[in-house]
């Protein structure tokens, strides 16, 4: 039986939520939907083009870009490889994977066109199942009905030397204290804005992964999911 259900995995930023996400949909042959990356995105090619959601009257030219916009997954080379972002026909792959990306996408995200726009995309390729989303609000907002959801969480700290690491192995300078002071404010900004704001939906499984590793989170998602003997096989 091929696997059909929606998983959806929020948290916060620097949670592992990508990865973890990536390797889940591996292990059930499902699509990894990595919306994260969607949002970065829009971030990019706003800031680009000189659209700042804090001034007056940026809203026609946001409408704009996003209206015009292209956006398509490039599957990762590796299995531990974040997944290619091509907008317009441009690879921005590498571009959104900074750290000013991620802040640049806390604000961009909370615009309400845009989040319109993602959301509605979002739901077009989970239409047919058979995904995993990741994300910040996939189990409130985007995919409310999924039959499996999981809030992955970690001490800023953990998620700071995570993330210093992540962007080492890329060949990008990063310093401990100033990724920890951007996570920090990244939580603030995701889970104070008034629209939708991080939070784990009601029936989410909660996991803290500060003091267990990769493998063991996906195990006991995995096994969370294949408790149910009405779901599909899994890829071992």
């Amino acid at each position: 039986m091929i696997f059909q259900e929606i998983v959806t995995v929020d948290g916060p930023s620097g949670a592992g939520k990508s990865t973890i996400s990536r390797l889940l949909a591996k292990r059930l042959g499902a699509t990894f939907l990595d919306t994260g990356a969607m949002y970065r995105a829009v971030a990019i090619v706003a800031v680009e083009k000189d659209i700042n959601p804090d001034s007056l009257g940026y809203e026609p030219l946001l409408r704009k870009v996003l209206d015009s916009m292209v956006l398509s997954f490039v599957p990762p080379e590796g299995e531990m490889d974040d997944v290619g972002v091509v907008v317009n026909g441009r690879d921005i792959s590498r571009e959104i994977r900074t750290s000013e990306a991620s802040l640049l996408a806390s604000r961009f995200s909370a615009v309400a066109m845009v989040r319109e726009k993602m959301v509605c995309q979002q739901r077009r390729i989970g239409e047919k199942g058979g995904v995993v989303a990741e994300g910040r609000d996939m189990g409130t907002v985007v995919f409310p009905g999924a039959r499996f959801k999981f809030f992955l969480d970690a001490a800023p700290e953990t998620r700071a030397k995570r993330r210093v690491a992540q962007l080492v192995a890329h060949g990008q300078e990063a310093e401990y204290e100033t990724i920890l002071q951007q996570i920090i404010q990244r939580d603030f900004d995701d889970r104070n804005r008034s629209l939708s704001p991080l939070a784990a939906a009601p029936d989410a499984v909660i996991i803290d992964s500060s003091d267990i590793t990769i493998d063991q989170v996906v195990e006991r998602m995995v096994m969370t999911i294949t408790s149910d003997t009405k779901v599909g096989t899994v890829q071992q």
